[in-house]
């Protein structure tokens, strides 16, 4: 938990593309952890740089990916708001000039995804049945929605507060699902989706990979449901 929380503490927001210092404010969502990940936070809080402003959210159970990330949404108060899973399978000091840059170069995104599948990026390795996993319910989101994405499953989803605020109230996903529910429903309401090329290193299952073909499953069925009902 150190380790994420002192990489994205470091990134540096002030470069030539993010002209203006940005405050960061950082939202550690426990989503029923069993270990002691709340007093780390609490403790990296208490010495914390200033600028920066850590808070921690603890659920009572263990719920999934999906109902952190809404939990967290709704909390967070930022004009621009980034996904950012604590494994540092993504690594925040790479990626976060390269996910803001769309917000601030007049090209007004309203939501950018970092791809592991867009040169150059740089991913080290995946395994063969997520990649196809992967590919097939991006093609899948694509055909339903008209999108062009290359990876609708990234865990990389950046946010305009305006979106967070009206993709809150409608969201259902506490699992894995979270990822095709949210793009479907963004695309439906035609916001500005960019993508950009990131770095990424995955996690082996001895590591602490969850996700199984069993979401994948329940991914189809989210994609359908979304598509039909959510209009």
């Amino acid at each position: 938990m150190f380790n994420i929380l002192e990489s994205v503490c470091a990134v540096s927001l002030n470069n030539s593309i993010l002209s203006e210092r940005l405050f960061k404010e950082i939202i550690v969502i426990d989503d029923g952890s069993s270990d002691n990940t709340a007093a780390l936070v609490q403790q990296f809080a208490s010495r914390h740089p200033e600028g920066k402003s850590i808070s921690l959210l603890r659920l009572d159970r263990n719920y999934g990916k999906g109902r952190a990330i809404r939990e967290g949404l709704k909390i967070a108060s930022g004009d621009i708001i980034i996904i950012q899973d604590a494994d540092l399978e993504y690594d925040p000091e790479e990626n976060f000039p390269i996910l803001l840059a769309p917000f601030f170069d007049k090209r007004q995104a309203d939501v950018v995804y970092g791809s592991r599948f867009l040169a150059p990026a740089s991913v080290r390795p995946i395994y063969f049945w997520h990649l196809l996993g992967n590919r097939f319910l991006t093609f899948l989101t694509n055909l339903c929605t008209g999108l062009i994405l290359t990876d609708m499953e990234t865990g990389y989803k950046v946010f305009r507060r305006s979106v967070v605020q009206e993709l809150t109230p409608i969201l259902k996903s506490d699992d894995f699902c979270i990822e095709p529910e949210l793009t479907i429903k963004i695309a439906h309401r035609q916001w500005r989706i960019f993508e950009v090329p990131i770095t990424y290193t995955s996690r082996t299952y001895e590591e602490g990979k969850k996700i199984g073909w069993r979401d994948g499953l329940k991914a189809i069925v989210t994609i359908i449901k979304c598509t039909v009902w959510d209009r």
